[in-house]
């Protein structure tokens, strides 16, 4: 209660500090890597300030219908993005995301989940998760960051490119793991913190150092927002060590720690 009660005492005095303005709408769009973290801290930020949030969520990278580049495209009205910070970065090359808001907010690792109560593969060396994805009878991954790393570097570096082909398959739009616990997938990656929160599956770990790619969750502002300075706020306090504790709790590596000022 202490450190609720510090936190929302922290968020007011920088807001009011900051700007003195009415009640505003903050768009958000999130990639699912935050989600959970998001979801836990957004309603403190929300009740702290006043400002509503109105929350998307899509794929950083890609071409399904609500993947952040697809809204650009169709002209959807967004101030706040959270997404992997090299999909971020290539917007604010393109003038869509201000450069001097971007700010990264945590370190995600890749893992593996299967179907709760199933067997757990070994996967705790390259060799080891080479002959887990060749025994494996479908191998699902996600269609963002770590999916595209999976597919593209680490079946190859493997050795087993065409080996797995005809049985691994990219996820479009939705949790990896859901499709494991539903059964139509023996083995799942995708990063941590979108694999914990999904009930029937068991986590069998994250990828071992040889083979682990870490992705790097930022967020900005989108050019051309209008309520820019209430969207920096939002970025500030996610940003800030009292966020930390969510953050770590959903699976990710915060950049803040927490306690630090």
């Amino acid at each position: 209660m202490r450190t609720r009660s510090r936190v929302l005492l922290g968020l007011t005095g920088l807001l009011l500090s900051t700007y003195a303005a009415d009640a505003a709408e903050v768009r958000v769009v999130s990639s699912g890597g935050l989600a959970a973290a998001f979801r836990e801290l957004a309603p403190q930020f929300e009740r702290a300030t006043g400002n509503k949030r109105v929350i998307g969520w899509g794929p950083s990278m890609g071409t399904t219908e609500n993947a952040i580049p697809v809204r650009f495209q169709r002209g959807e009205s967004m101030d706040v993005l959270i997404m992997v910070g090299s999909a971020l970065g290539d917007l604010v090359k393109q003038g869509k995301v201000m450069a001097d808001t971007r700010v990264d907010l945590a370190r995600s690792a890749i893992g593996m989940v299967v179907r709760k109560g199933a067997p757990r593969p070994d996967i705790s060396s390259a060799d080891a998760v080479r002959r887990t994805l060749l025994a494996a009878k479908s191998i699902a991954y996600s269609d963002s960051a770590s999916g595209v790393y999976i597919s593209g570097e680490m079946f190859q570096r493997l050795g087993i490119a065409n080996e797995v082909k005809g049985k691994s398959r990219m996820i479009p739009a939705e949790p990896v793991a859901r499709v494991v616990a539903r059964g139509e997938a023996e083995i799942g990656f995708q990063q941590l913190s979108e694999l914990l929160p999904v009930p029937g599956v068991d986590l069998v770990g994250p990828l071992p150092p040889e083979l682990q790619k870490i992705t790097v969750f930022s967020a900005g502002v989108v050019a051309g927002s209008k309520v820019p300075q209430e969207a920096r706020a939002l970025i500030e306090f996610l940003a800030s060590p009292d966020a930390a504790p969510a953050i770590a709790k959903s699976g990710l590596e915060p950049m803040a720690r927490a306690g630090r000022k």
